[in-house]
């Protein structure tokens, strides 16, 4: 994306050579860091496939989400140390070390022995390599936008930046384009072979792009402001407690953080993340399909990041972000309701013809997650008819029984009863939950072991009421979905295009990287990052696929308020000092 900044550039300001390596470097080295942090987002439900055996289906997803966010947690730790190192050392020095670690990671990553060949080692050998995935990224993202904004000329400062901005969707298109690639037939490649040992490929393709991105960021010197305060000996000697010691500083990173990241972190995550994940998950369209929709809006979405960075420097910061808050507040339901129409019209009309509805005591139905993969469910009522429609992946809602009372499930008209765990045990016990779960979703009448291989499944009344295994790719409203999915991407570019340059205007330039960087990746380490996984630990809980869009609702919402109120506007702002 990186390489077309001489076209992009107003005529009237020709950017000088420096100029341009330093947009084409900074914007390039983060694109790859982006990349490689971002596939495993992409391949999540492949790595719990290949780390996370033996548990359920919901736990397994749920786990590989909570690993996918291990990185996320760790981004702000990274943020203190590297921001600290920026603020003191400079800023070249340090995101040319963060490029480094992110790269290696991801490499490693590749190469990584699965679950059936070193058992719980390779998901913890996972962990630790999405740890160093996050400390990279968490003083990536400050040092660069720091960099670039401190060499951006006036009045065109949210342009230059944006460019910063848009490496995170670059990333994440370029995760896609290459995932695409490996994993369609005509590469010799295909699905099962992707699912069993293709997916390695991307990972081990980041060796080439760290090798592209340290080559370029060898060539580059140190930001003019950065050589100033050193040269006048004004650079802080603790920015740790300067930035955050300190009322005065403290105060800002906390307007900056409410007012600002919040909001644009669970709105990122929603429209490029989580939106992703609901089409598989929850709208059960196969992956390639998915991937191909999601890349085709973030194509037609990036140059937005542009055009609102460019835009914030002629209105302000602040109008641009919190409309994009306020639209996310106002239509996060109805697009993502939309989107299930058009992307499963069968599952939509199923919805609204056949509603499921289970009606149980309160106190006996767990949420349907077990980190440990110890629990069976099907110790209460409750559970066992949850865990069928969990596995089927069904949307259904919840009704109050009194305490005791069996739980059911009503499909359309229907009423089944759960078998009663304490009236059975052992293979009995099992023989009957899989009776009931043939009955509601499909399955062989006995469980699998005893089996006869040649016997045909036993029909769900969950399909006979015309509830789909999965989505077909010809009922399917394609140009509708992406539509929807570029809408999201708007908002994402509304709210991030311009924070860049609005959280370097924010804070002093001896304490600059630290400050801007800490509450940045709380924001999208920690609100942001873990969505998805609390986006879908609440729609197991709770039965409802649309249940999880109540946490980005409402944090937007919050933002919006917050920054109406305390908010500055920092466009005219001077940044040397």
């Amino acid at each position: 994306m990186a390489t077309s900044v001489d076209d992009a550039l107003p005529r009237h300001h020709e950017a000088t050579r420096s100029e341009k390596l330093v947009i084409t470097a900074s914007s390039l080295g983060t694109v790859f860091e982006w990349y490689d942090f971002y596939l495993y987002g992409l391949l999540t439900t492949i790595i719990a496939a290949q780390f996370l055996t033996g548990l359920n289906p919901t736990t397994s997803f749920i786990m590989a989400l909570l690993v996918f966010a291990a990185g996320f947690i760790v981004r702000p730790f990274g943020a203190l140390v590297f921001g600290r190192i920026g603020d003191m050392v400079g800023r070249r020095y340090t995101f040319i070390i963060t490029l480094l670690v992110m790269g290696l990671s991801t490499f490693l990553v590749g190469c990584l022995p699965t679950y059936k060949t070193a058992g719980v080692a390779a998901p913890i050998l996972l962990v630790v390599l999405r740890m160093f995935q996050g400390l990279a990224l968490g003083g990536e993202y400050g040092g660069a936008a720091t960099y670039v904004a401190e060499h951006a000329p006036e009045g065109k400062r949210g342009f230059y930046t944006s460019w910063i901005q848009i490496t995170a969707t670059a990333g994440l298109a370029m995760a896609l384009l290459i995932v695409i690639t490996v994993r369609s037939p005509v590469t010799g490649v295909g699905e099962e072979a992707f699912k069993a040992w293709g997916w390695r490929v991307p990972y081990l393709l980041s060796g080439l792009f760290l090798a592209v991105g340290l080559w370029l960021r060898l060539k580059l010197h140190e930001s003019p402001v950065f050589k100033k305060m050193k040269a006048e000996g004004t650079a802080s000697k603790a920015p740790l407690t300067e930035a955050f010691g300190q009322w005065k500083n403290l105060r800002i990173v906390l307007i900056a953080f409410f007012g600002a990241i919040a909001g644009q972190a669970v709105i990122w995550y929603t429209g490029q993340l989580y939106a992703l994940f609901f089409l598989e998950k929850m709208l059960k369209v196969d992956g390639l399909t998915a991937n191909m929709l999601a890349i085709t809006a973030l194509l037609l979405g990036t140059p937005f990041f542009l055009f609102f960075g460019w835009l914030s420097d002629k209105i302000g910061r602040k109008p641009i972000i919190l409309t994009g808050c306020a639209l996310a507040t106002l239509t996060l339901f109805p697009v993502f309701h939309t989107l299930t129409n058009a992307a499963n019209p069968a599952l939509a009309r199923a919805l609204a013809s056949a509603p499921v509805t289970v009606t149980a005591d309160p106190a006996e139905c767990s949420s349907q997650f077990d980190p440990v993969g110890q629990n069976t469910f099907d110790t209460t009522s409750c559970d066992i008819v949850k865990n069928a429609l969990a596995k089927a992946g069904v949307n259904y809602e919840n009704v109050k029984a009194a305490p005791g009372t069996l739980a059911t499930v009503t499909i359309g008209g229907k009423q089944f009863t759960a078998p009663d765990p304490r009236q059975v045990s052992g293979d009995a016990r099992k023989k009957a939950i899989a009776a009931f779960t043939a009955q509601v979703a499909g399955a062989p009448a006995v469980p699998a072991k005893g089996s006869d291989p040649a016997r045909p499944a036993v029909t769900g009344e969950l399909a006979k009421v015309g509830y789909p295994a999965k989505a077909d790719p010809a009922a399917m409203n394609k140009p509708l979905v992406v539509a929807l999915l570029f809408y999201l991407v708007l908002l994402v570019t509304m709210v991030y295009g311009p924070i860049a340059a609005m959280l370097v205007e924010l804070f002093p330039s001896r304490i600059r990287y630290t400050s801007m960087s800490l509450p940045y990746h709380i924001g999208n380490g920690w609100l942001g990052g873990l969505l998805p996984a609390i986006g879908f630990a609440m729609v197991a809980a709770n039965g409802n696929i649309y249940h999880g869009f109540w946490y980005p609702v409402v944090v937007a919402a919050a933002t919006l308020v917050f920054g109406l109120l305390f908010l500055p506007e920092t466009f005219r702002r001077n940044v040397d000092g």
